[in-house]
C-alpha cells in the first residue's frame, strides 16, 4: 500500500528521505500548456530553503529543483512532472548516538513499533526535510492556478509564536516579507526574535500558528459530505510535520460565538450580486467555496529535537537520557509559512480541477443572472 501521495486529480507523490542522495515528488494531472520553468519553482523553495538566518537550522542546502519530465520548451505536456532536489549537506554522523536511543517528541518509536526498522539519520521520511518536495510541487500548482484562476492569490504569515500573538488592529500583508519572521505586524516582527535568540541560546524550542489566506477563489469549489473543500485543506494541513491542530475560518473560537454572531449575512449589492456581512465560515460553506478568502491556521508544535536531556528507552527496553544534537530550528513554524501555503494552493487546484469535470463551471442563477 502507498501512503505517500495526496489529491484526487491534480496528485503529488513524494518520495525521498532526509539523509538520502535525493528527495523530490512526481505530481499528476497537470493540464497541458502550463507555462513553468526551474527558476519559477525555485522561487518558493527559497523562501523555505534552511540556512537563511539564524531562526532556521543552519543545514545549507541549496534545495535546487530539477524538472526530469513532463515539461517541453516550458510548458507542462499533460505527462506526469518529476521534480528532484538534491540532497548536498547531510551529517549523519549527528545522530549516531540515537541509533539504540528513541527521542522523545518524535516518530522514533512509532515507527519503530510499526515497521520494526527506522532511519535515525534525521528521522528519514519523518523529517520535516520531506516538505521541499511538496513546496515544489506547489510551485507546480500556482502555475497552473495563474492559468485557471487569474487573480488568485494564496498568502501566510506567522500569527502566534509561543504564547506572544499579533495584534490583529496592526495587521499588514506588507510588512510580512520585511522579516525573518514572516510576521504581519511590525511590532512583532521586532519583539519576537528576542524571544525566539533566548529559545535558540538554551538550546530550546518553541511553537507557531501559521495564517493561510487565499483570495479571490472561485466560488462553488468543493463538494458535501466527503469531498469537502476544508475537510481536504485541513487533512492536507495535518500531513505536514509536527502540525497538530487545524482550523478554518472562526475555528475554535466559533464555540464561543452566538448563532447570531456566526451567521455570515447574505445582502444584496449594489451591481445586482451579493455580498457577506462577515466571514466566520472562512469562505466554505458545507464544503463548498463562497466567493470568499478561504482562511485556514494550523498550530506547529515546538521542535521536539533540543539539548536539553531528557529521559527515554534504549530498544532493548532500558532506561537512558538522550540529547538530540544536530542542527535544528528553534521554531519550525517559521519555515511552515511557505510549506502551508503549498499545501493550500494544492488543494484548491484539485478542487478547481474536480468541479470543472463535474459541473463545467455552471452556477446556479441568482435573481435575473
Amino acid at each position: 500500500m502507498s501512503f505517500n501521495s495526496f489529491g484526487h486529480i491534480f496528485r503529488v507523490t513524494t518520495w525521498g528521505e532526509s539523509h538520502g542522495p535525493a528527495l523530490g515528488a512526481t505530481v499528476d494531472g497537470v493540464p497541458p500548456g502550463v507555462p513553468i520553468t526551474e527558476d519559477e519553482i525555485q522561487v518558493w523553495l527559497d523562501k523555505r530553503r534552511p540556512g537563511q538566518n539564524r531562526y532556521m537550522t543552519q543545514r545549507n542546502e541549496p534545495d535546487r529543483v530539477k524538472i526530469l519530465s513532463g515539461v517541453f520548451e516550458g510548458v507542462t505536456t499533460g505527462t506526469s512532472i518529476q521534480l528532484m532536489i538534491e540532497n548536498t549537506d547531510q551529517r549523519s554522523k549527528d545522530y549516531s548516538e540515537i541509533m539504540e536511543k528513541f527521542r522523545p517528541g518524535h516518530a522514533d518509536l512509532a515507527y519503530w513499533r510499526k515497521y520494526g526498522i527506522r532511519d535515525y539519520r534525521g528521522g528519514g521520511r519523518s523529517s520535516a526535510r520531506e516538505t521541499a518536495a511538496r513546496v515544489a510541487a506547489g510551485g507546480i500548482a500556482r502555475a497552473a492556478l495563474a492559468r485557471l484562476a487569474p487573480g488568485l492569490s494564496i498568502r501566510g504569515c506567522l500569527v502566534q509564536m509561543g504564547p506572544h500573538k499579533i495584534d490583529r488592529a496592526n495587521f499588514d500583508w506588507d510588512v510580512v516579507d520585511q522579516n525573518p519572521l514572516w510576521v504581519p505586524d511590525a511590532r512583532a516582527a521586532e519583539e519576537w526574535p528576542v524571544h525566539l535568540d533566548a529559545y535558540r541560546k538554551s538550546g530550546s524550542s518553541v511553537g507557531a500558528v501559521i495564517e493561510l489566506v487565499a483570495e479571490n477563489v472561485p466560488e462553488g469549489i468543493g463538494a458535501p459530505i466527503y469531498a469537502k473543500l476544508d475537510s481536504d485543506l485541513a487533512g492536507a494541513l495535518m500531513t505536514i510535520n509536527a502540525v497538530k491542530g487545524v482550523e478554518i475560518g472562526a475555528g475554535f473560537e466559533a464555540a464561543a460565538l452566538t448563532g447570531e454572531e456566526n451567521a455570515d449575512e447574505i445582502l444584496p449589492d449594489n451591481a445586482g450580486g451579493w455580498r457577506y456581512t462577515s466571514n466566520h465560515a472562512g469562505g466554505i460553506l458545507g464544503g463548498i467555496s463562497t466567493g470568499q478568502p478561504v482562511v485556514a491556521r494550523f498550530a506547529v508544535k515546538p521542535t521536539s529535537s533540543i539539548l536539553t536531556p531528557r529521559r527515554t528507552i534504549t530498544k532493548g527496553g532500558a532506561a537512558a537520557e538522550i540529547v538530540t544534537k544536530g542542527r535544528h530550528d528553534p521554531c519550525v513554524g517559521v519555515r511552515a509559512v511557505p510549506v502551508g501555503e503549498a499545501m493550500m494552493a494544492c488543494v484548491i487546484l484539485d478542487h478547481i480541477l474536480l468541479d470543472r469535470a463535474q459541473t463545467g463551471g455552471e452556477r446556479g442563477p441568482i435573481g435575473g443572472m
